[in-house]
């Protein structure tokens, strides 16, 4: 009896089979049998094989039906061979040299177990890295033969068929065969392991899998992909008849959803029939999830929850989210053309123009927060400096006509980005932009943060796509010189979600410093503008945007509100800035903001806020107006997008979580109650710290002007602040 029967399906791969053949016949080890599976007699396999068994006695081939597939073709060759050990290889596959022998010694330490774990390689078919898979995967597997308990992460799913050797007895008396259809491996694999007494590995490369050009036959798109779900209903009704331990079939059971996940979640593998196949995996998911299961963390848990719950409408918002902002990332500005490379680049050698300041807001949205706000105090406090600010080509016209401005791309864009020495951003600059020596880079941030950000969102999916590479990210962040915060609370959460060397800059945010210099003229003339009738109550309704769904569309009806509260009040509608309508326009009692250019004059125009999880809860707090927290779908939110602070636990004012409730606190004045009112102000002590109407000041004096800390303005205390005058009194307990 041969030591190894090393067992070789053939179809589709008559160009290489040599190659796998010799790297099998070219082994020093030589006690093995070759079994070579053609699809037929006639075949171009057949052919190719012939001439070696004639050369060579230890090939034995075997037949197997084309439509009988990898798992019939391996099926034929476990029945033709009697070697006290399995391997198998696919057929444009190569054993490494030396191979058998290692596997032969390593079989003589361990002795008789059932599977013996390699490792392998993985080769590009043109150019690139090989890959090592599977060891992180045996890493920590004990080191001589061991139970599968003392090991519950190898459970046979996340390696291939062909890095294992099997002992033909075990196989055999398990009556274990690889199931027909596609993904045979995860059947195979998942079957074997449940079924093992006793393993071991060898941390040694055994096999080298070339890398198809076209990937996996596995990765094409079909309705194959359902297959998937068979095999993994095959491996856990089994397994669980034989009664592993809880870790192990936990395990299990893990790695089985995990495969799931990635074909549920990929773009192309299922054109039709996604949403069965998600609730087919849903139902078997609940049938045999383990008691006291625990779900992964990070991105993967968020899959695991949605698809325990069947929330195929969430998991497919979640993945469309994911590719739109994927593309969108990928759009970065950098210099287009080989000229305007070159541009840059000899710019990049010119010195610094110590007088030329660049700003940008929100990707080049226009002349809009923090950035203007600093911009407009800069011309009052160092005027001699030269102002550029970045927009794109269709936001020109948001630029007031005395601010000198450039188009994103354009010469004149690279130009001052290469030779400014100051940058300001509300964001970040396109990563082709160099951090250069004396620069000077100043992040103003534009929101407190109430939903993760930056490298804190690595663990949700959702908006992990959005950020793109956390490594990239990080290097923009390295960059920033200041950061500027509006509370202790962002001072904390910048330092978690974008760790670098920037010093923060705790001065508060230049754009709400309008808050605290607006007059009860200023506010007048707003209202007027956005069309608010004399007399009535403004109510700002500003939800935030949701990463898991696409297109704006709130859950409020906001006609129904309007009938349910009182003729006293008006809406003021305004959507993410990712969903600009236009221009501001009334429609009676609902008037749509959304395209005013200043969120900070719709806020000082409002006698109250509605908002959901959006940060501008955080800036409107300054006005000390009244704010109602519209929670309806608080833990979808909470799960999908991260937060770092329960708002309901600590909200700004009054909270409601369905529309009957939200209309009854307006209704019964609870919105401006003594509760309402307490709670504001707890909100105001945390979150309200630094914004006093001199942040702007504070920004160009420390950052443009070079001004010691010590001779920056102190922030006055809030008790001593005096908020913009709201249009209407309001009556509060």
């Amino acid at each position: 009896m041969p030591r190894f029967s090393i067992i070789v399906p053939s179809h589709g791969v008559a160009g290489r089979l040599s190659l796998a053949l010799d790297s099998v016949l070219g082994q020093s080890f030589g006690d093995f049998e070759l079994i070579p599976v053609c699809d037929g007699p006639d075949s171009v396999a057949a052919g190719v094989v012939a001439g070696y068994a004639e050369r060579d006695c230890r090939v034995a081939p075997v037949y197997s039906p084309p439509g009988a597939g990898p798992a019939g073709a391996r099926n034929a060759g476990m029945r033709a061979a009697t070697g006290a050990w399995l391997l198998f290889l696919d057929g444009d596959d190569v054993l490494v040299p030396g191979a058998l022998a290692a596997l032969d010694a390593r079989l003589e330490e361990t002795g008789d177990v059932d599977v013996l774990h390699f490792e392998h390689e993985r080769t590009p078919w043109w150019v690139g890295e090989p890959t090592n898979p599977a060891a992180p995967v045996l890493a920590g597997a004990p080191d001589g033969a061991f139970s599968p308990e003392r090991a519950p992460q190898l459970t046979g799913v996340q390696l291939p068929a062909w890095s294992a050797a099997y002992r033909r007895a075990f196989l055999a008396e398990r009556h274990l065969a690889f199931p027909d259809g596609h993904f045979t491996d995860v059947g195979f694999g998942g079957l074997v392991v449940a079924g093992a007494e006793r393993m071991a590995v060898l941390r040694q490369v055994v096999v080298r899998h070339l890398v198809r050009r076209q990937g996996s036959r596995l990765g094409l798109p079909g309705e194959h992909h359902f297959e998937l779900l068979d095999q993994v209903e095959l491996v856990l009704t089994r397994a669980a008849g034989q009664g592993p331990s809880g870790e192990r079939f936990a395990a299990l059971f893990e790695q089985l959803f995990g495969t799931v996940l990635k074909t549920a979640a990929h773009p192309r593998r299922l054109p039709r029939g996604r949403r069965a196949f998600f609730r087919r995996a849903g139902r078997l998911y609940r049938r045999h999830r383990p008691a006291g299961f625990r779900m992964p963390g990070g991105s993967v848990g968020v899959q695991h929850r949605l698809l325990a719950r069947g929330a195929y409408a969430a998991f497919r918002a979640l993945r469309g989210v994911n590719q739109a902002l994927a593309r969108a990332a990928a759009g970065a500005p950098r210099p287009h053309g080989l000229r305007t490379r070159l541009r840059y680049r000899r710019q990049l050698r010119r010195p610094l123009d110590r007088n030329l300041v660049v700003y940008c807001a929100y990707w080049g949205r226009g002349y809009l927060c923090n950035p203007a706000a600093i911009h407009a105090k800069a011309r009052e406090l160092a005027p001699h400096l030269r102002s550029v600010f970045l927009v794109e080509a269709d936001q020109t016209h948001t630029v007031p006509k005395d601010v000198e401005y450039a188009v994103i791309g354009s010469r004149k864009y690279w130009d001052v980005l290469a030779r400014a020495k100051y940058l300001v951003n509300n964001a970040n600059f396109a990563d082709a932009v160099v951090k250069r020596r004396g620069s000077v880079h100043l992040s103003t941030q534009h929101g407190t943060p109430l939903k993760k950000m930056g490298a804190d969102q690595a663990t949700y999916p959702v908006v992990a796509a959005a950020t793109g590479s956390i490594a990239k990210l990080l290097a923009r962040v390295d960059r920033w010189d200041y950061n500027v915060t509006s509370n202790r609370h962002s001072t904390e959460m910048w330092e978690s979600a974008y760790p670098s060397a920037h010093e923060p800059l705790e001065y508060g945010y230049p754009r709400n410093d309008v808050y605290y210099t607006a007059t009860a003229d200023d506010v007048a003339r707003v209202r007027r503008e956005l069309g608010v009738p004399e007399g009535k109550k403004a109510l700002l309704y500003a939800p935030t945007h949701r990463d898991y769904a696409t297109g704006f569309e709130t859950s409020l009806d906001l006609d129904a509100l309007c009938e349910e509260i009182g003729d006293e009040y008006v809406v003021l509608l305004r959507a993410h800035y990712f969903y600009d309508r236009g221009r501001a326009r009334g429609t009676g009692r609902i008037i749509d903001v959304t395209g005013h250019r200043s969120s900070e004059d719709v806020c000082l125009a409002a006698d109250a806020l509605i908002t959901d999880y959006s940060s501008i809860m955080f800036d409107y707090a300054n006005l000390d107006r009244p704010i109602v927290v519209y929670a309806d779908d608080w833990e979808v939110y909470r799960e999908l997008r991260g937060v770092y602070f329960d708002v309901l636990e600590a909200p700004p004012g009054r909270v409601a979580r369905t529309p009957a409730e939200l209309a009854a606190v307006f209704r019964d004045g609870s919105w401006t109650d003594a509760e309402a009112k307490a709670l504001r102000a707890a909100f105001r002590e945390r979150f309200c710290q630094f914004d006093d109407g001199q942040a702007a000041e504070r920004v160009v004096r420390r950052v443009l002007l070079g001004e010691p800390p010590e001779a920056i303005p102190p922030v006055i205390p809030l008790a001593e602040r005096i908020p913009a005058p709201a249009a209407t009194t309001l009556v509060r307990s």
